[in-house]
């Protein structure tokens, strides 16, 4: 007797009815085998919630009694499923049955389904499992069934062939829905694309057929393969309403008529449904390129804010179909079922899945573990929702295993609630709905919170009226603007402009919306006047591109932010107006205002350039592009609101720099590679190092700094590269620096990565682009003028092979650490100083302040510091250690060449001098300031050149007067 403890009493006739008509169906023989598995008591509990949960399985069962036997003795009722088990199982069955493939797809499907129900009813495999046995089913039958029927046609017609190509065509099947993301529930229907390579026809029969006209008998005769039901069932329903114009459509597409399709006509709820697209079958090339020509469709470019619009009208529709049709006990459609969790998932990969390409997944539990990563929910919100789909699924799956039927509907009759209740593992039918409820009630209230309804967006009244061309200067004056007439003039202007005039009607409505918005905004933040002013020319910007200001319009705090920081700085207004896709990094008011560390920042880049190929450099360059200004933003942003003092802003914006520097080596080096091999070297590494001097050699890189570089290489001399097109070392580290320097350096829509200043280098800009190390050393040896190794102070390896770093760093302390004579040396770093003086007309009697270059200025005290080196290395080499200035300041006060107050009062007059020069950057003012400002810092400076050069300057001076 079957024995199960928590079976419920309303199920044990049924459970014993179900057995004894097995018992009944089995030969004398198979009766005993049977019986005998009563006596394993985990395979009789098993056994009994199976027949309890299933009356699917217990009717397979009796028909087939053996397939228990069998799974049973195989060990299959225990062990997950291999990947490609199934396909290799289904072609041997094939290959050696004398029966129908028709009969043999629907019996094989049989014995797996019984498998895959009994190890979820009884919870041998997780959630996930199953719906991947289920979709690995699916994609056996289709690939298998596929041969079947194509092979059958070739006979007749003969070989599709490419006509521009003259390749073997194939049949691509395109898995839509669950299935493309290996998620198909265990009575599902199958959403299915056809579409093949090329056009042309068939060749090798009597009758020739074009391979449109091929392809859709074949197609054709697989739906006939596996949709109908028969004696023995069905394999799966194919649903094919997805393909281009649905049913009234052809059944078959080429590449280029579906890539046309999607370009032309293509809708929104067309990119949602491709999100989850998986070819199941065909070469992998032509996957391969059926993936690549569908990828734009899918996912724009950058965030698609234009899809917030279209994403409202569907979540209204779905809505609506709950209201409408009564749905509430559908598990899937009906209000916090499974369709809004996969559209809260699906609504993000849309709208950002283009820039961010870890959202480009089929997987829905894997796209809300994205969203977290990422910020677009919160990590809370994410295991609500995750924890709510892995129970409806199970509940989906105990629904459709009761009869093999496709529904979602919770069941009436009394014996299909107890039924479900025990599968669920819970007492009572009453007992179950409320833990379904309390599900549903958390996934309604996330996914009413997703994209606000239009109304809730409606302009307050008082600034309604104020965009257009009667713009009242008074009622901006009432709002708090100043500048009342000029800017109601501006506005008018703006409203009048052929670029306003001129738009069409949905981008007329959307700026209609948002300006009485943009105005409240900048009337509530600090400076009323100055955000406004920086803000129009955005609004002129993007006017035409209006998704960036629906953007705004749905995210008020991203509005707020917006006037706030154009408000505070007129350099980050025109970098959003001249960059407006930085407007997403406004969404997110916790990154907005946090500069991440260096590891962060390289692991989101390398999640940005992840879904590109190494062939496509525009795409690289662009990434880089936007990389480096978004980052750029959220350090100008965090030093504005104070939350990142000078010394950290300095860090950030080197560490930005050194992040793109890595990855403009590395993508240099992988087309150079792709295209000649890799040159010939000992050990391991590039055998290349990118130096840096100047701010970003000394850890103080400014918003507006260009990049001074040396490249230094180390390879076998006389080497020659390993590929099929080989060219000698030399010429392929020289070409390595061009291609970084093409990368870094060419104007694209976002501007310009960094510019780079190469003049550094070993003799200059008459030296040779990359020099080798022995070439490096000879140089800095032998030739170096005295400035050039002040620069090597500040000079550290950024990217790059780190033996050689270390080789290189090596070398540039061994130069630092020579013994000098302090007097020549002085006496050449006091001249150098004067030729910059002079060259940048500087006089001591200015009035004006020049930051940089004026006495008592930065360029003074990085003077000393690199005179210090210089000068006591040889005796002190921990002086060497640092490439920083302030770091070099605070190492000698310690060493004692410099009195310890003397260098506090240097660091600190040289943290104010920089930080004026950081804050007139964003102010985009002159560094040139009234000279009685810093007269305290400027004094300190000075008294301390006096002391350090005092010798020189004396003699200099009574030269003069001789």
């Amino acid at each position: 007797m079957i024995k199960h403890p928590a079976l419920p009493e309303s199920l044990k006739g049924t459970v014993e009815q179900s057995w004894n008509a097995i018992l009944d169906a089995a030969g004398s023989a198979q009766q005993a085998a049977l019986e005998s598995l009563l006596a394993q008591p985990g395979l009789s509990r098993q056994l009994a919630v199976v027949l309890a949960g299933s009356r699917y399985a217990a009717e397979t069962l009796r028909r087939r009694p053996w397939l228990l036997l069998q799974l049973c003795s195989a060990g299959e009722l225990e062990t997950p499923l291999r990947e490609g088990a199934l396909e290799f199982e289904l072609g041997e069955l094939l290959a050696g049955s004398d029966d129908e493939a028709t009969v043999v797809l629907r019996r094989f499907r049989q014995r797996q389904m019984l498998r895959i129900i009994w190890r979820d009813l009884n919870r041998l495999a997780p959630t996930l499992e199953t719906t991947r046995d289920v979709s690995w089913l699916a994609d056996a039958c289709i690939t298998h069934g596929l041969k079947h029927c194509t092979a059958e046609l070739e006979a007749k017609y003969g070989q599709p062939l490419g006509s521009d190509s003259g390749e073997h065509q194939e049949l691509v099947v395109l898995a839509m829905g669950k299935l493309g993301a290996h998620e198909l529930n265990l009575s599902s229907d199958i959403d299915l694309i056809f579409t093949y390579p090329e056009r042309g026809n068939t060749k090798g029969a009597a009758r020739s057929i074009s391979n449109e006209e091929f392809f859709t008998r074949v197609g054709r005769a697989l739906i006939a393969l596996l949709d109908p039901v028969t004696a023995e069932g069905f394999v799966f329903r194919v649903d094919m309403r997805l393909r281009p114009y649905g049913e009234s459509g052809s059944l078959v597409q080429s590449f280029a008529g579906l890539e046309a399709y999607y370009q032309e006509q293509g809708r929104d709820w067309e990119r949602y449904a491709l999100i989850k697209a998986r070819p199941v079958t065909g070469k992998l090339q032509y996957r391969q390129a059926l993936m690549a020509c569908l990828h734009p469709f899918v996912y724009r470019r950058y965030v698609d804010y234009s899809a917030i619009e279209s994403l409202r009208s569907m979540k209204q529709l779905i809505v609506a179909e709950v209201r409408r049709r009564g749905l509430q006990r559908n598990v899937k459609l009906g209000s916090g079922g499974i369709r809004e969790i996969e559209f809260i998932a699906q609504c993000f990969q849309l709208i950002r899945g283009g820039r961010d390409s870890t959202l480009q997944r089929r997987e829905l539990f894997a796209v809300l573990t994205q969203c977290a990563d990422l910020g677009c929910l919160p990590q809370d919100v994410v295991q609500e929702l995750q924890a709510a789909y892995l129970f409806l699924r199970d509940v989906e799956h105990v629904i459709q295993a009761w009869e093999d039927r496709q529904t979602q509907e919770l069941p009436d009759q009394e014996l299909a609630c107890a039924a479900l209740a025990f599968c669920m593992g819970f007492a009572d039918f009453p007992a179950f709905m409320a833990g379904l409820d309390a599900y549903r009630d958390s996934v309604t209230k996330h996914f009413a919170a997703l994209i606000a309804e239009a109304e809730d967006s409606t302009p307050a009244p008082q600034s309604a009226g104020l965009w257009g061309a009667d713009c009242n200067p008074e009622q901006l004056a009432d709002l708090g603007f100043t500048n009342a007439d000029g800017l109601a003039e501006r506005l008018r202007t703006l409203f009048e402009s052929r670029r306003v005039q001129r738009l069409q009607a949905e981008g007329r409505e959307r700026l209609d919306r948002f300006m009485p918005l943009l105005l409240e905004a900048c009337a509530e933040s600090e400076h009323p006047d100055l955000a406004l002013e920086r803000a129009l020319p955005l609004v002129s910007a993007v006017a035409r591109r209006s998704a960036y200001l629906l953007l705004l319009i749905e995210n008020p705090p991203a509005l707020a932010d917006l006037a706030a920081l154009c408000g505070a700085s007129p350099w980050i207004a025109e970098q959003l107006s001249t960059r407006p896709a930085l407007l997403d990094e406004l969404l997110d008011r916790a990154s907005l205002y946090t500069a991440p560390e260096k590891e962060t920042l390289q692991s989101e880049l390398r999640q940005q350039l992840a879904r590109l190929t190494v062939d496509d450099l525009e795409g690289h360059m662009d990434a880089l592009r936007y990389f480096k200004a978004s980052q750029v933003l959220r350090v100008a942003a965090s030093e504005i609101s104070g939350r990142l003092p000078l010394m950290k802003v300095s860090d950030k914006l080197s560490f930005i720099a050194e992040v793109c520097l890595e990855q403009v080596l590395a993508l240099a080096w992988a087309q150079l590679s792709l295209r000649y091999g890799e040159p010939s070297r000992e050990g391991t590494g590039r055998g290349f190092v990118v130096l840096a001097y100047g701010k970003l050699g000394g850890i103080e890189l400014s918003y507006a700094s260009d990049l001074d570089l040396v490249f230094i290489y180390d390879a076998t001399a006389g080497g020659y590269t390993d590929g099929e097109r080989p060219i000698d070392n030399a010429t392929f580290y020289m070409r390595l620096g061009q291609k970084m320097i093409h990368i870094l350096e060419t104007r694209m829509g976002l501007g310009q990565l960094y510019e780079v200043d190469m003049r550094l280098r070993p003799s200059g800009a008459s030296g040779m682009l990359v020099s080798t190390l022995g070439a490096f050393e000879q140089y800095q040896r032998n030739d170096a003028w005295t400035w050039e190794h002040q620069a090597l102070v500040r000079a550290r390896p950024v990217a790059g092979d780190e033996m050689l770093a270390e080789k290189v760093e090596h070398l540039r302390r061994s130069i630092l650490c020579e013994s000098r004579d302090t007097t020549a040396l002085a006496r050449e770093v006091v001249s150098m100083r004067e030729k910059m003086r002079s060259h940048a007309k500087v006089t001591v009697d200015d009035t004006e302040l020049d930051l940089k270059q004026g006495f008592g200025g930065i360029v003074d005290i990085e003077f000393m510091v690199q005179y210090a080196v210089l000068a006591w290395a040889s005796q002190d080499p921990s002086l060497a250690d640092w490439s920083d200035n302030v770091r070099i300041l605070e190492t000698l006060a310690h060493s004692g060449y410099l009195q310890k107050e003397q260098c506090q009062s240097l660091v600190q007059a040289y943290l104010e001098l920089r930080s004026a020069t950081h804050q007139l950057a964003l102010q985009q003012q002159s560094r040139n300031l009234p000279a009685t400002q810093f007269a305290a810092e400027r004094s300190s400076v000075q008294l301390a050149w006096e002391s350090l050069f005092a010798k020189v300057q004396g003699d200099e001076n009574s030269t003069d007067d001789s």
